[in-house]
C-alpha cells in the first residue's frame, strides 16, 4: 500500500515536471519566434535606412532639427556634406548662419521667426558659401513642433539645389537673351514694348524706340563666311551697348536687326545725338583675321507718345525704311503732323545724317556729318 502511494507521488511529480518543461519549451519557442521577428524587423529597418541614406545622398537631401530652448542643432550626414563640414562635428548655429549670403540670412530670419510665432512651416531657397568656399544653393523646408501651445522644436530638410538653380538660370537666360551677342532677345524686347504700350498716354513724347539695321552685313557673310559675320555681330552689338549704357533696353531682334528703347529722361536732342553716334560707331571697320570689314547701320526712330506698341514699332520701321531709301548709313525720325495724319500718303520724316564710311575720303560727307541737324 505504502509503495503504491509513493509511486503515485512520484508520478504526480513527474507529470508536473513534464508540464513545466512543456511550458518552458513553449515559452522558449515563443521567445525564439519573437527574437526572429525582431531580427527580421531590424534587417528590414536597416535595409530601409540604407535605401534612405542612399536616396538622401543621391538627391542631396538631409534632415535637420533645432531645439528652440538652446538653439542646438542636429544634422544627418548629408547636411554636413552640403556645408562641407566633417560629419558628426559640433554645430554652432550662429557660425552656420555666417555661411548664408546676407539676403538669404535676412529672409531666413524673417520666415523662421514668423513660423515660430504662428506655429507653422515655411520653405526657402537660400544661397550659402560652404566651409571650403564653395558657393551653393539649398532648399530649406521647416516645420515647427509645439507642446502645450509652446514652440519647442523646428525641423525639416535641406537639399542641395545648385545644379537645379544653374539650369533654371540658364533656361531663363536663353528665354530672355541672345546667346551670340549677350543682348536681350526678341522675346524680351516684345515684352518691354508691350509694357510701354499699356502705359497711360502722355501729353508729350517721352523716350523713343530706335530700330537699327546693319548695312553691308549680307555682303560680309557671302564674301568672308558666316564665322566672319558672327564676329561682326558680336563686335557691333558690343559697340551698340557701349554707345548708350543708359538705354532701358538694347536687343537683337533679328539676324542683323537691333532695337533700343530709351526712357523718358532722353530729350529730343539727346535722341538725335545718340542716333548720330550709333551711325558713326557702327561705320568703323571691324577687323577679322587681320582684315578690316566695313559695315554700317541705318536707324529709324519713333518717339514714345502714348500710342500702342504696334503703332510705335510701325513708326520706327517706317523711319528705318526711309533711312534705307536715303542711301543707308544714316537715320530718320518719324514725326506726325500736328493733326497726327500722314501727308501725301507717307509719314513725315525728319532727315538724319549720313555717316562717313571709313576710308571714303568724302569731304562733303564729313561736313554734312558735323553740321547736320536732326
Amino acid at each position: 500500500m505504502q509503495g503504491r502511494r509513493l509511486a503515485k507521488k512520484i508520478w504526480c511529480v513527474g507529470a508536473r515536471l513534464r508540464r513545466r518543461a512543456a511550458t518552458i519549451a513553449a515559452l522558449r519557442a515563443q521567445l525564439e519566434a519573437q527574437a526572429a521577428q525582431i531580427r527580421e524587423q531590424a534587417a528590414l529597418l536597416a535595409h530601409s535606412q540604407k535605401i534612405f541614406d542612399r536616396s538622401s545622398a543621391a538627391a542631396r537631401i538631409g534632415v535637420w532639427e533645432c531645439d528652440l530652448a538652446d538653439e542646438s542643432l542636429q544634422w544627418t550626414d548629408v547636411v554636413y556634406d552640403i556645408f562641407d563640414l566633417p560629419r558628426g562635428s559640433a554645430l554652432d548655429r550662429q557660425k552656420i548662419l555666417e555661411c548664408y549670403s546676407e539676403s538669404s540670412a535676412s529672409e531666413l530670419h524673417a520666415r523662421r521667426s514668423k513660423a515660430i510665432a504662428e506655429h507653422s512651416s515655411f520653405s526657402l531657397d537660400a544661397e550659402i558659401v560652404t566651409a571650403k568656399g564653395s558657393r551653393r544653393w539649398i532648399r530649406i523646408t521647416a516645420t515647427v513642433e509645439s507642446e502645450n501651445g509652446v514652440a519647442v522644436r523646428i525641423f525639416g530638410m535641406k537639399q542641395d539645389i545648385t545644379e537645379e538653380k544653374i539650369l533654371a538660370d540658364r533656361t531663363r537666360y536663353l528665354a530672355e537673351f541672345d546667346v551670340m551677342t549677350g543682348l536681350a532677345n526678341r522675346g524680351q524686347f516684345q515684352a518691354w514694348l508691350a509694357e510701354l504700350g499699356e502705359r497711360p498716354a502722355k501729353p508729350a513724347p517721352r523716350g523713343a524706340l530706335l530700330l537699327i539695321d546693319l548695312d553691308g552685313f549680307k555682303a560680309v557673310n557671302d564674301t568672308h563666311g558666316h564665322a566672319a559675320g558672327d564676329a561682326c555681330l558680336k563686335e557691333l552689338a558690343a559697340r551698340l551697348r557701349a554707345a548708350c549704357a543708359e538705354a532701358d533696353l538694347v536687343a537683337r531682334i533679328g539676324g542683323d536687326e537691333f532695337a533700343m528703347l530709351l526712357g523718358a529722361r532722353f530729350e529730343l536732342a539727346a535722341i538725335s545725338g545718340l542716333a548720330r553716334k550709333i551711325v558713326e560707331v557702327m561705320s568703323e571697320p571691324v577687323f577679322y583675321d587681320g582684315k578690316p570689314l566695313t559695315l554700317g547701320a541705318s536707324v529709324g526712330i519713333a518717339l514714345l507718345d502714348g500710342g500702342s506698341a504696334s503703332q510705335l514699332f510701325m513708326q520706327a520701321d517706317s523711319a528705318l525704311y526711309a533711312a534705307k531709301a536715303a542711301g543707308r548709313n544714316t537715320f530718320r525720325m518719324f514725326q506726325d503732323g500736328e493733326d497726327t495724319r500722314v501727308s501725301n500718303g507717307a509719314p513725315q520724316l525728319v532727315p538724319g545724317v549720313r555717316g562717313r564710311r571709313s576710308g571714303s575720303g568724302d569731304a562733303s560727307g564729313r561736313a554734312a556729318f558735323d553740321t547736320a541737324q536732326a
